[in-house]
């Protein structure tokens, strides 16, 4: 009995002065750190967004993606219509959350008709958008960054991307990529 508590007391004070457990259980990752979203580059299809029909791209040779094999693509039809892209993620308490994001345009615009409209609502902050994408993005693809700041409780963050088309203006295809959900 005597061998056992020598056995047990030791293994506790293990645990106590490495801040792990002696059998090289994993730590747990920290809380602040790490990708949110299971689908960030929508490799597979619109899985965990919420998307209107046709917006996920797979295998376009002529416009290929940013990484990998997919994108999201809106309007480019020449009709007034619009296009909903959509995802919610749960930040943690004290956590900062980055949302960056590749965007590519191409068009025949020549005024600003048609638009990508990017926002975020976070929990307790009214909704706002931050980019306001139009026809003069360029043709090349460009990284945008967004964050939500710390708060001291658990928040929910909602990043929409809403595309307004008009018809008759000329036609405007947005595409994005590598939309990634990083906690710091």
């Amino acid at each position: 009995m005597r061998a056992f508590v020598t056995t047990a007391t030791a293994a506790a004070l293990l645990l106590l002065a490495t801040g792990s457990a002696p059998h090289g259980r994993p730590a747990t990752d920290a809380p602040c750190t790490g990708q949110l979203h299971p689908n960030p580059g929508f490799e597979r299809g619109a899985t965990g967004w919420t998307a209107g029909p046709r917006m996920v791209v797979l295998g376009d040779a002529t416009r290929p993606a940013h990484t990998g094999r997919a994108h999201a693509t809106f309007a480019g039809l020449d009709v007034t219509r619009g296009d909903l892209l959509r995802t919610t993620v749960t930040v943690p308490a004290d956590c900062d959350l980055t949302v960056r994001f590749w965007v590519r345009t191409t068009t025949t615009e020549t005024s600003r008709g048609d638009y990508l409209n990017v926002g975020l609502a976070v929990t307790g902050i009214p909704p706002k958008t931050r980019f306001s994408l139009a026809f003069d993005g360029g043709p090349q693809w460009r990284q945008y960054t967004m964050s939500t700041g710390t708060a001291t409780t658990e928040r929910t963050a909602t990043v929409s991307f809403v595309a307004n088309e008009t018809a008759g203006n000329g036609v405007t295809a947005f595409d994005l990529d590598d939309t990634t959900f990083t906690l710091s």
